[in-house]
């Protein structure tokens, strides 16, 4: 089981995928905005800052189970890209039997989640590492959210 939380995520040009397997980007010019793409098994996506991702905040493929809970998420002003979860390399009638759903989830400007399968919180168990503060604390939660400024011969 992975947990993603704590962080800000911003427009920017990296790849989070989060995988039991996976293969490498070969290359990085295809690598188009900052996402977590989850594979394979649990993940528990917890206390995040979504703002104006390209094509979608949360992605997954061959049937992870997600369990978003307490997180803002901030649509950009394209209206076709306010969907926060994106099911990729299956037709609909696989993906809607993949266990996703939202909780607490703070949608901004549009923003929706697409939940899918199970509604049974059992089904989440294995999907959950931590409680979730409520989303509204998410922005002074992150924010000091990033790289850290270290220099060498002083403390971090």
């Amino acid at each position: 089981m992975a947990t993603l939380s704590f962080t800000l995520l911003l427009l920017s040009s990296l790849l989070i995928l989060v995988s039991v397997s996976s293969s490498p980007v070969q290359d990085p010019e295809l690598v188009v905005q900052d996402v977590h793409r989850c594979r394979h098994g649990y993940f528990h996506v917890v206390n995040n800052d979504y703002t104006h991702w390209e094509m979608y905040a949360i992605g997954g493929s061959a049937a992870p189970t997600i369990n978003s809970q307490g997180n803002r998420f901030l649509a950009p002003d394209l209206r076709f890209r306010k969907e926060v979860t994106k099911h990729e390399d299956a037709p609909e009638s696989e993906w809607r039997q993949w266990n996703w759903r939202s909780e607490g989830d703070l949608m901004l400007n549009g923003a929706y989640f697409r939940q899918s399968g199970a509604g049974a919180s059992s089904t989440y168990a294995r999907a959950s590492s931590l409680s979730a503060r409520p989303s509204s604390f998410v922005g002074p939660m992150t924010t000091t959210a990033g790289a850290l400024n270290c220099r060498k011969g002083s403390h971090c």
